[in-house]
């Protein structure tokens, strides 16, 4: 199997592509961090096989590079790079606000608010793994709003790409509260209807995320 074709879903490569996927996203794996498919595979419980399937795929999709050797490891990008991608998310973002705000559902909007409830909840007790993997999902419950599969892959792999990077910016507890309250903010101007509101408030919002990542990186 090569990175383009995609393993069943519900099959071993699937699982380990999917929660390392995650892992990844909530900085669990640090950029530059080396993947090693024997311990993948004792920790995954099955085979090299997939492991190398899983890896394969993720790093078609950029999230992994080659490493030394024939090993993989989680991508790494240079200041410049990082600036362009947060660039290009930064207006991926607005979009997604702006036009979660337009067709925002009762239900679209009742995952929203448990997401940032998880945030707060996770804040709160500063736990930052937890924290990141809820902060994940505020963002992809605002994803999910839009009703846009293609808008949704574009915005969640910028996501996935910029996840180590953006783990670094939380240096403490007071980080953590602080994110879940501005989450607050942004979502009452999403939840407004006000679509050009909404865009705003999440440019604010991902120009403040930008600016710490960059100083943590």
């Amino acid at each position: 199997m090569d990175g383009s074709e995609k393993p069943p879903r519900g099959s071993a490569a699937h699982r380990v592509e999917a929660a390392l996927l995650e892992e990844i996203a909530a900085g669990g794996i640090a950029a530059g961090e080396r993947l090693d498919e024997t311990r993948l595979a004792e920790r995954f419980g099955v085979s090299r096989t997939p492991i190398r399937e899983a890896l394969s795929r993720l790093a078609a999709q950029g999230v992994l590079e080659s490493g030394e050797g024939r090993g993989m490891r989680v991508a790494q990008y240079s200041r410049e790079e990082l600036a362009q991608m947060f660039e290009a998310m930064h207006e991926i973002e607005a979009l997604c606000a702006r036009l979660a705000s337009q067709r925002l559902t009762l239900l679209a909007r009742s995952q929203i608010e448990v997401a940032q409830a998880e945030c707060k909840a996770a804040a709160e007790a500063g736990d930052l793994p937890r924290y990141l993997r809820a902060n994940e999902e505020f963002h992809l419950s605002i994803y999910r709003a839009i009703e846009n599969p293609y808008i949704f892959e574009i915005a969640a792999d910028f996501r996935r790409r910029t996840g180590p990077f953006r783990a670094k910016k939380f240096a403490d507890a007071g980080d953590l509260v602080a994110s879940a309250e501005s989450h607050d903010d942004l979502l009452e101007k999403i939840f407004s209807a006000n679509s050009n509101i909404a865009a705003e408030g999440m440019r604010q919002h991902m120009a403040a995320s930008f600016l710490r990542v960059l100083a943590a990186n």
